[in-house]
């Protein structure tokens, strides 16, 4: 239906909610720069149900070093997953960028989350707790831009309003993966930063203690709760396509579009990822 819409063939009797109903599928589950379908664990639609197994877990074992390393390693694996399949298809990842960035990524969080984990033995408990917020918060800073390096190095593809390819940018990839950051980080921030607190007083309650073995079923319960909200509002912070002034592109891709184009270009447009 969006295909043949996209034609300009819609099919009778079709209404109009139906074909915004079909677009919301389709841009959900198929890649906006290549059209391929999205293996669904990387679609940003399994946040939720993933998100909140692993966030819930990382938040409830995280006081011993075989566990702290696990469930950062998973976690890791499951945003590698989440990278490459809403990356900027129009700049190619080899294998090995995908594997350095991968092994970088969970380095990072699993050296971040232990080396806390020990300076804050001495620290109340509720600073432990936050120990899996700083090491996911520093895994994506690391994880992101390694797996979208390639963008950085050679830039960006970037179109003009008519979704004419004019050129590539390294600063419009740097602004994209910047935002891309800043979306992963917030939409982890309330669930990892209030959660530990709200269990922090829960578990001081004498029903709470009773029922130990459901402490972490509820941890991914709850995490659930705040990644319904959050990940429609992380993602919404920065459109998917960016809009940006030709004037702070690079002098010699300015150039390149003046020739191309002729007329005036006042901006470009390209997908940041999600």
């Amino acid at each position: 239906m969006v295909e043949k819409s996209r034609m300009g063939t819609v099919p009778p009797g079709t209404r109009v909610e139906q074909l915004l109903y079909a677009k919301k599928l389709y841009d959900s589950a198929f890649h906006p720069d290549t059209g391929d379908k999205m293996n669904v664990i990387g679609r940003m639609s399994f946040q939720v149900p993933g998100g909140m197994i692993i966030t819930g877990f990382m938040l409830q074992f995280y006081r011993t070093i075989p566990a702290v390393t696990f469930w950062q390693w998973v976690n890791q694996s499951f945003n590698a997953l989440v990278n490459y399949t809403n990356r900027n298809a129009a700049s190619p990842t080899s294998v090995r960028q995908m594997a350095v960035s991968y092994i970088t990524a969970t380095t990072a969080a699993v050296t971040t989350a232990v080396g806390m984990n020990m300076l804050t033995k001495r620290a109340p408990p509720l600073v432990g707790r936050w120990v899996p917020f700083a090491a996911v918060a520093a895994a994506n800073c690391v994880n992101i831009p390694m797996m979208r390096q390639q963008e950085l190095i050679q830039g960006i593809c970037v179109k003009d309003r008519n979704h004419n390819e004019i050129g590539h940018s390294r600063r419009a990839a740097a602004i994209g993966i910047t935002q891309v950051v800043i979306s992963r980080i917030t939409m982890a921030a309330p669930g990892m930063i209030l959660l530990p607190v709200v269990m922090e007083r829960l578990e001081k309650l004498r029903c709470m203690k009773r029922i130990r073995v459901l402490h972490a079923p509820l941890q991914v319960l709850l995490s659930g709760c705040f990644l319904i909200f959050m990940v429609p509002v992380a993602c919404g912070l920065f459109p998917q396509t960016c809009e940006l002034p030709v004037s702070y592109l690079e002098p010699e891709l300015q150039d390149t579009i003046k020739a191309k184009c002729g007329e005036p270009v006042p901006y470009v447009y390209f997908n940041k990822g999600l």
